[in-house]
């Protein structure tokens, strides 16, 4: 692979990262009030300009951003303040990240799981009683945003069945389905709008690559169907869905706020929620960051594994 392509890939997680973060810090200088009267509310003058300085809003946009992106590589996230006190941002980080990634690697192994034999099956009976049937089904679930398939599964499969637990999250210490029965409301509320866009994205790419000529080929030659399938047009077909898939790894991580809330994981999710609940602009500064670090680093690393699989795309 050209040394340019990896360049031209870091460069755009730099560029990205940048603008991301340094757009936050901008929003924080727009407010129309002090970041220190709104964590500080009833704290003295004197208080609150030793708030000011401690996070650097005295330095201007430039001078604020460079302080709070030296702390940031550091591994000083800001701090949560409460009535009382103060805690640390990165210990509370430090229990929400490994949640909403597990809860991301679940809900993608499972959305990928259903996918992609679905994709491929509608792929091969295009226009067929079986393919306008998972079209159609699919079609539905993806205008059914993932708060709702939540509410319902709660009250259904939590309140009236009472098969699962509602609520909490369940380390793997306290046992394997302890912790997964306590994650399969979640991921299913999260996934069923992922297998519906993968199947979608997947059904479009094979149905272009079975009318290629090496696939007419394959088929005179005597291949099976099985194959055709998986060996010569799933491959080069993939490409999009894996891309798509990885872009939506970074996402899930802090575009689960509703879902963390309501199965109360206290996943990023969740902090990106209660930051914004409780005016904490500098920790959500600090959390956005790290997401847009996540998804973009997914984003290239898969961008550089499809040159691998796929020439076409370097």
């Amino acid at each position: 692979m050209r040394g340019s392509f990896w360049v031209k890939r870091l460069a755009q997680l730099l560029i990205t990262v940048f603008c991301v973060t340094f757009g936050c810090s901008l929003l924080v200088q727009l407010l129309p009030v002090s970041p220190a009267e709104i964590l500080l509310p009833v704290g003295s003058p004197e208080e609150r300009e030793l708030l000011t300085k401690e996070i650097g809003l005295d330095r201007g946009p430039v001078g604020y951003y460079l302080k709070w992106l030296g702390d940031f590589v550091q591994g000083d996230f800001g701090k949560i303040y409460f009535s009382g006190g103060t805690e640390e941002l990165s210990t509370r980080l430090a229990v929400a990240f490994p949640r909403s990634i597990l809860l991301m690697i679940y809900t993608q192994i499972l959305a990928l799981a259903v996918a992609i034999p679905l994709g491929v099956w509608s792929a091969y009976r295009v226009g067929k009683r079986a393919d306008k049937v998972i079209s159609n089904t699919l079609f539905t679930l993806s205008s059914v945003p993932n708060f709702a398939i939540a509410l319902v599964l709660v009250l259904i499969v939590g309140v009236r069945l009472q098969w699962l637990p509602t609520l909490d999250y369940q380390p793997y210490s306290a046992g394997i389905w302890e912790h997964f029965k306590h994650m399969i409301m979640p991921v299913v509320s999260l996934s069923v709008g992922l297998i519906a866009a993968y199947t979608r994205l997947l059904r479009a790419d094979m149905i272009a690559t079975l009318r290629e000529d090496y696939i007419t080929m394959a088929t005179s030659k005597g291949l099976t169907n099985r194959r055709i399938l998986w060996r010569h047009a799933f491959r080069p077909s993939s490409v999009t869905l894996f891309t798509s898939a990885a872009l939506n790894m970074g996402a899930l991580i802090g575009g689960a706020i509703v879902v963390e809330t309501i199965f109360a994981t206290y996943g990023v999710g969740f902090e990106v929620f209660a930051a914004i609940n409780g005016r904490q602009y500098i920790a959500l500064q600090s959390i956005v960051g790290l997401i847009s670090i996540f998804y973009v680093v997914f984003n290239v690393i898969v961008d550089v594994a499809a040159g691998y699989v796929d020439p076409r795309t370097r």
